[in-house]
């Protein structure tokens, strides 16, 4: 029987950053992937460049049902310092919009660095290593029963991750080790994810496939401004993804279509110059011809500008500034990049992210009830949340 001093079941971002801090304090760490590779969230995210921190991150750009609770791991191991993780090990990287850090060449430069500072501090990686069951013995120590035999130990750590994306390896094994400890799961759903359309809208929309826009999407809880791509299933793209994590069933979006422009003004002052152009010819400068043909009805297009009535300006301008959508449902789990939702905060303590109930018991990662924004929070919360742990395990 292997006798580690710790067992981190999970090697994705935040148990592998656990792994390599405990491993620095001259712990024994066994990591367990019941996949048959390690990292391969790593290595498909950001198009497979990563997009692996941020250059601003604050608690709120995250979502928890305690909001405060983010706050230390960000702080005590923040994007600076992963930052100089992947300087250290000279990973060419570059910014995109909103301050974005991905690769230059492969998310597998992040991985590689991960793995390459693991065999440094004598971390073991077992593949293909299925937990079967999990107990926690008289003497206060875990017993582990794996398919590839059984360990125990003094210190174990859930990196399990959540249920978005089951096709690479997602299951709900993390939730379940925390209810097996009587530990509460604040319901689950996917995350960062695109959304479908009542029928009539979809048969609507569907000739707008592949058109991105950029606008402001908004509900009663928040507003992201970023483009919104229509697809053949319904809506995607950044803003989409976004505003999908505040999103509940049943509740309607607004979507400004030109969030930089006051059309209202615009067109009044056209009208006041005399202009000529048909409504759909002036809208046509600002937004695709397709688009317009979908939102306004033909009689509006067909005006003249010059002699547009005040009532029919204010129907148009509010048709591209207040376009109302109510989505069918999220795509769900399979295309989503995160779970919301998972283990209470509460239960666990924010500096150590060890249980409160349960001596010696680690929750890191995704599987916590911590959702980042898209844009690399979620990474850094693994990062963060992982290196905390790897502190005191």
């Amino acid at each position: 029987m292997d006798k580690p001093d710790v067992i981190i079941i999970g090697a994705g971002a935040s148990g592998l950053m656990c792994a390599i801090e405990a491993g620095k304090r001259g712990r024994r760490v066994s990591v367990l992937e019941h996949a048959n590779k390690p990292g391969k969230k790593i290595l498909m995210s950001g198009g497979g460049r990563c997009n692996f921190t941020n250059y601003s991150v604050e608690p709120e750009n995250y979502i928890s049902r305690n909001p405060h609770f983010c706050k230390s791991a960000l702080r005590r191991f923040s994007q600076w310092d992963f930052l100089g993780f992947v300087q250290r090990h000279h990973i060419a990287f570059h910014e995109r919009l909103h301050g974005q850090l991905f690769c230059d060449d492969s998310a597998k430069d992040i991985l590689d660095a991960l793995l390459k500072e693991c065999r440094q501090y004598g971390v073991t990686i077992d593949l293909n290593c299925r937990v079967e069951r999990l107990e926690k013995q008289s003497n206060g120590n875990f017993l582990v029963q794996t398919s590839q035999g059984e360990s125990t130990s003094p210190a174990l750590v859930i990196a399990s991750g959540g249920l978005s994306i089951p096709k690479m390896g997602a299951t709900p094994f993390g939730y379940r080790v925390a209810e097996q400890f009587g530990i509460k799961v604040w319901p689950t759903r996917a995350g960062l994810v695109p959304f479908t359309l009542q029928p009539d809208d979809k048969q609507r929309f569907a000739p707008l496939t592949g058109i991105a826009v950029p606008c402001r999407v908004s509900n009663q809880q928040q507003s992201f401004k970023e483009n919104v791509l229509f697809t053949h299933r319904g809506l995607s793209g950044p803003a989409i993804l976004q505003i999908s994590s505040y999103w509940r069933p049943g509740e309607a979006l607004t979507v400004d279509l030109l969030p930089d422009e006051d059309m209202a003004r615009l067109l009044k002052d056209k009208r006041t110059q005399g202009s000529k152009l048909k409504i759909q010819n002036l809208l046509g400068d600002y937004l695709p011809k397709r688009l317009l043909q979908a939102l306004l009805e033909e009689r509006y297009l067909e005006m003249i500008v010059a002699n547009c009535a005040d009532k029919d300006l204010t129907v148009i301008a509010a048709s591209l500034h207040s376009w109302t959508i109510k989505p069918n449902a999220t795509e769900g789990y399979r295309t989503a990049e995160v779970t919301v939702g998972g283990v209470d905060c509460d239960a666990v303590s924010s500096k150590t992210m060890e249980s409160m109930q349960v001596p010696g018991l680690y929750f890191v990662g995704e599987v916590l009830d911590v959702t980042g924004w898209l844009g690399g929070y979620n990474f850094q919360w693994a990062w963060s949340s992982g290196w905390c742990a790897g502190q005191y395990v």
